[in-house]
């Protein structure tokens, strides 16, 4: 399947790292706002072909599907376009701004007969359906806890006053955005939708949420969602049961996984995974463009706008609008 790809981050090699891996995934064009930048990152990994316009990339007959990692607040207007000329599209988490957003990329996949994912690893991952798997072992549910906090490399320009995209509300950015969906987008597929949730957030002078927490109420159990990106936990994610802990140590990449149970014996739940993380949300969508199905049934369309629709009533609680939401009430 020939990709092309809009970014020129840390993300997006680490995608071509993980496609190198995938028998069937080509990776032939890139866009960049700019030729020079375009054309120096196409030469560092081989890309043949280069595109400085949407329209461009959309119109190419060497392209199957795309790859998004730009900023969130460019991710609708991109896929749609995209996706309008028959493009598939594998979308960076978030999917985009907002529910509105995402509720139209969706018409829009679907109008088109294109296949869109929300690109999330983490669900992907064999770790994740080794808890999945082994869920019912912990007996009844009683609390979970998602915990994501991880420094931004970004943060100490910031400090220094240089405001780079990562903290900047107009690209709808911000610490639950990039780094709290680690948490909730799991929460979501193993437990549905919350009955109510309670948000806080710590902001930072340029408008974002450096820090928060989601607190969700369920009929019996609750979860507790951290996430920062001015500070590091060492703290894992816990999913507490009647009869056991499920301790994963990094909710973002699960693999080193076990359960401690109530009388003090600890079953090792650990995947042996040889690929990249990025590796299994690529082969899922390569999947289903090659068995042309629209959605995953892990990365659906309901769990993408469930997650989102969360994220965006933490914000409203939290006073945290973006450009985006203005715009999509329009």
């Amino acid at each position: 399947m020939r990709f092309g790809i809009i970014g020129t981050n840390t993300i997006t090699e680490k995608l071509i790292d993980a496609g190198k891996q995938h028998s069937r995934f080509e990776l032939k064009g890139v866009y960049s706002r700019t030729k020079e930048r375009a054309e120096e990152f196409a030469s560092l990994h081989g890309i043949p072909y280069t595109f400085t316009t949407i329209e461009a990339l959309a119109d190419s007959e060497h392209i199957d599907a795309v790859y998004i990692a730009s900023p969130n607040a460019f991710h609708a207007e991109q896929a749609s376009a995209l996706m309008r000329k028959g493009k598939h599209v594998l979308c960076e988490k978030p999917m985009a701004s907002n529910q509105r957003e995402i509720a139209t990329m969706i018409d829009v996949a679907k109008n088109e007969g294109v296949v869109l994912m929300e690109g999330i690893k983490s669900t992907m991952m064999p770790g994740f359906f080794n808890v999945q798997e082994h869920l019912h072992k912990l007996g009844r549910i009683r609390r979970y806890v998602g915990n994501f906090c991880k420094y931004s490399s970004r943060y100490d320009a910031y400090k220094e006053g240089e405001v780079l995209n990562a903290f900047k509300p107009s690209l709808s950015n911000g610490s639950l955005m990039d780094l709290g969906i680690y948490g909730i987008y799991p929460m979501v597929v193993l437990f549905g939708a919350p009955n109510s949730i309670k948000a806080n957030g710590v902001f930072l002078e340029s408008g974002v949420d450096g820090e928060g927490s989601v607190l969700a109420e369920y009929d019996d159990m609750e979860a507790v969602i951290m996430h920062s990106k001015i500070i590091d936990s060492h703290s894992p994610t816990e999913i507490q049961g009647e009869n056991g802990t499920m301790i994963i140590p990094n909710i973002s990449e699960p693999k080193e996984i076990k359960i401690v149970y109530r009388d003090g014996k600890e079953e090792d739940l650990h995947v042996k995974d040889n690929y990249p993380a990025m590796f299994y949300e690529v082969e899922e969508f390569i999947k289903l463009v090659e068995e042309n199905k629209g959605q995953s049934k892990i990365n659906s369309f309901s769990h993408t706008l469930m997650t989102a629709r969360i994220m965006e009533e933490a914000r409203q609680q939290i006073g945290l609008e973006y450009a985006a939401d203005r715009k999509s009430r329009e």
